[in-house]
């Protein structure tokens, strides 16, 4: 599986944005997908997950409420949707795939990984 970030951007604190992650492959929908970041000088950590079927999704707290992942399997695109940003969310986007049956937080279960989109929120 092959995946592309794409969507990120420069908003002001309290904006919005959409991520989209578009993955080759006909198997896309047997994945698990997640969304993780990296802060400058931080360690990557998981922003979200979904499962193969769209039914259950995992956020992590500092997100719950602000953000919503969801995924169109007939189009091969998982999507993250971004509100009330606030400058800490500012990092690397990554999304990625995981071929487990139930979604999981930590990065190295992930077997696939896109190139990355830069979400940047000014204050």
């Amino acid at each position: 599986v092959q995946l592309q970030a794409s969507g990120g951007g420069l908003v002001q604190a309290g904006g919005s944005l959409r991520l989209s992650c578009a993955a080759s492959g006909r198997t896309f929908s047997s994945y698990v997908m997640g969304w993780f970041r990296q802060a400058p000088g931080k360690e990557s950590e998981f922003v979200a997950g979904i499962s193969w079927s769209g039914k259950n999704t995992v956020y992590a707290d500092s997100v719950k409420g602000r953000f919503t992942i969801s995924r169109d399997n007939a189009k091969n695109t998982v999507y993250l949707q971004m509100n009330s940003l606030k400058p800490e969310d500012t990092a690397v986007y990554y999304c990625a795939a995981d071929d487990s049956v139930a979604v999981v937080t930590t990065g190295e279960k992930y077997d696939y990984w896109g190139q990355g989109t830069l979400v940047t929120v000014s204050s």
